[in-house]
Order: structure tokens, then sequence, then C-alpha cells
């Protein structure tokens, strides 16, 4: 099987390192659609998680979502595809509306939808240089948008262009401050690889725990990966928080924040519309949502939270003003659709941010 490097790309300067790189074992793309919530009782899994899926799956749920489209607000598409996946919407966030130097390492396929994620990313300002480009398919995922804005996601990795371990290089990660990763059974030899290079090479790992079915199905792997003390940030909304603590203890998002806290120097709960606790070693704050917007799409709200988050934690923000920023980005997703924000929603997240007493970061749109 051949592998292609992409050369330098004028997204980014491949002769200075990413400040953040995010790890994609299996590059997707996302089909976002609109739907009624009838359609969730005739698929697999429960409503309102990300569980994968195998192809003629999600050739079914294609299907049935011609039958369940709704009409979409302001005369928008019901239906849009992106470079989807949850470290793929950090990044881009964090490289398009915060001006971060961002790359990614990992592997698509050479095909359309490759050909549609390469585009997306470099548009958006991320340098693809370290994506391998295979002679296989890349993944999908369909992403279910019920009226209520609550989004229900099922990915199709199985046939997809992966990177394996033995594909990453300690160039790869060479002058980089932090690696940012997302949970998943399926590729942990490949995310334990990552961080083992990661950690000899100086760079700090950010986790986030994928879905309450991947933290329910695969919890003890997941624990071990935690207590390994390698992983320096974790992000865990409050049902994946839940499932974290199944069968020790009550339930409760601050028993979840004390348990990360005693692996990560940073751990983060996010409450959707009541906010976030947020843990630095000793210290913890709670912290509202910021500015009250319609959530029209919940796709990418805790994945441009982490960006924001992120962000804060490389201009040495204060934890709590590193969740405000969090909230602010987390916020501006989820006012369209998709996991993507739209330069009108940036400027509506930096007008939060001075609000709040946060400058903007400076950043030129050309999208």
């Amino acid at each position: 099987m051949v592998a292609e490097f992409l050369p330098p790309h004028n997204s980014g300067d491949s002769a200075s390192a990413p400040v953040i790189l995010g790890l994609l074992p299996a590059a997707l793309v996302d089909h976002i659609a609109r739907v009624d919530s009838s359609i969730l009782s005739s698929i697999p899994g429960e409503p309102g998680g990300s569980f994968p899926v195998a192809a003629e799956e999600l050739k079914h749920i294609l299907k049935e979502v011609d039958t369940h489209i709704l009409s979409s607000p302001n005369d928008l598409s019901p239906i849009k595809t992106i470079a989807g996946g949850s470290v793929t919407n950090t990044i881009r966030g964090l490289a398009a509306g915060f001006g971060i130097s961002c790359g990614v390492i990992g592997a698509c396929g050479d095909d359309e939808q490759g050909a549609l994620f390469l585009e997306n990313m470099s548009l958006c300002g991320v340098n693809i240089s370290r994506l391998r480009v295979k002679d296989e398919h890349t993944g999908q995922c369909i992403c279910l948008v019920d009226p209520l804005g609550n989004r229900t996601m099922r990915p199709c990795l199985a046939t997809a262009a992966k990177v394996q371990a033995g594909d990453l290089k300690r160039e790869d990660f060479k002058g980089s401050k932090w690696l940012v990763m997302r949970y998943s059974i399926y590729n942990l030899e490949t995310i334990n690889a990552a961080i083992k290079i990661a950690k000899q090479e100086g760079v700090l790992i950010s986790l986030d725990l994928a879905s309450f079915e991947m933290v329910r199905k695969f919890r003890a792997p997941l624990l071990q990966l935690l207590e390994s003390g390698n992983i320096d940030l974790c992000f865990a909304n409050e049902d994946e928080a839940a499932e974290l603590l199944s069968g020790e203890q009550a339930a409760q998002p601050e028993a979840a924040l004390d348990m990360l806290g005693k692996y990560c120097e940073w751990a983060v709960v996010t409450l959707g519309a009541n906010g976030c606790i947020a843990r630095h070693n000793k210290e913890v704050v709670r912290v509202p949502a910021v500015g009250q917007t319609k959530a029209i799409d919940a796709t990418g709200a805790g994945d441009l939270f982490a960006g924001g988050f992120l962000y804060g934690l490389v201009k040495g923000l204060s934890l709590e003003e590193c969740c405000i920023v969090g909230s602010c980005s987390g916020g501006s997703v989820v006012r369209s659709l998709g996991g993507e924000v739209s330069a009108e929603n940036w400027q509506w997240m930096y007008k939060q941010l001075k609000t709040n007493g946060l400058s903007a970061p400076a950043v030129v749109h050309n999208l």
C-alpha cells in the first residue's frame, strides 16, 4: 500500500512546527442533516451519542435521511458536507478563528471525500503536510440534528484510510507544544504510539472523551490511559463524566472533575447551557455559559470549546479566562449547521470576548 506525503502547503509554514497538532488516525467528512426525531428510533445506538457503524448501516441511515429531512431556517441547505470529526473541528477552529499555527497528523483516502477534506482544512489555514494520502477510502460520518439542535453521530471508519502506529515519526511532532486527540478504542494502538513519541518531544497531550457510548463500552482502557499520567488536559461533557464514574460514586460533574484532576494537570467538564467547571492542579472554577444564542446545531460545541480553552492556555490566560474563551468559541459554532464556524459567527464570538473583558485574536479571514 502506498502512502503519499503531501508537499509543504501554503496553508502553513512547514519550516516552523505548528504550535498545536491534531491526531487524525482516520480523517473523515461529515454529512450533517436536519431531521425529525423519529429517525433516531430506526438506526443503531442511542440518540445523542457517537458510535461507529458498518458501511451497510451508513448506507441505510443515509437512505432514511431522505425521508426525514426538515426544512431549514434562513433558507440554509438541510444537508452540509464538510471535513469532520472532533479533532478536525478543534484544529480548524484554532487556525481559522484564533490565528494559532496548527497542523494535523494522520491519513485520508485518495478519493473525492479526501480531496474535500484537504481543501477545507487548507483553506482554513491548517498545515496538512503531515497528512498521508493513501489509496483507500476516506471515512464518513452522518450527523443527525433534531429540531432542538441535539446531534446524533454515526461514523463509518471500518474501510477508511488510517495512519498506523508504525507510520508515526518523531519529525511529525518535533517543535510543537500540544497534541490534540480523541479517545477511541479502535485507534488505541495509534493513540498510544503518538503519546509515546509526543512525550519524547516534550509535547503536551489534550484528550477528549469522545462520547458517553465510547466511555461506557470501553471504560477500562480509558482509565488505564488516564492513569498512565501522560494526559495533561482532559475534556468531558456531562454525559461522559457520568459514565466515567459509573458504578463508583454519585455521578456528579464535580466528582468527575476531581477524578480527572488526579491524573491530569488540567481537567474540564462542560455542562451545556450551565457553562463548565474546570480544574488546574488545586484551583477549581465554575464559569457560566457566555452569550445568549439559539442553538441551531450542537455539533462541534465541545470541540470548539476545547479550541478556545487551548488558545487561552497558549496565550497564558487564567483558568477562568480559558473557560470564558472556550464558552464563547463553543457558542459560536452552535449558531449554524455543522462543526465549522462561519466568518459571521466568528465576529459574534469576538464581540462576546470583548464584552467579557478579553481581547479578540488578530485574525484576517479569507473565508
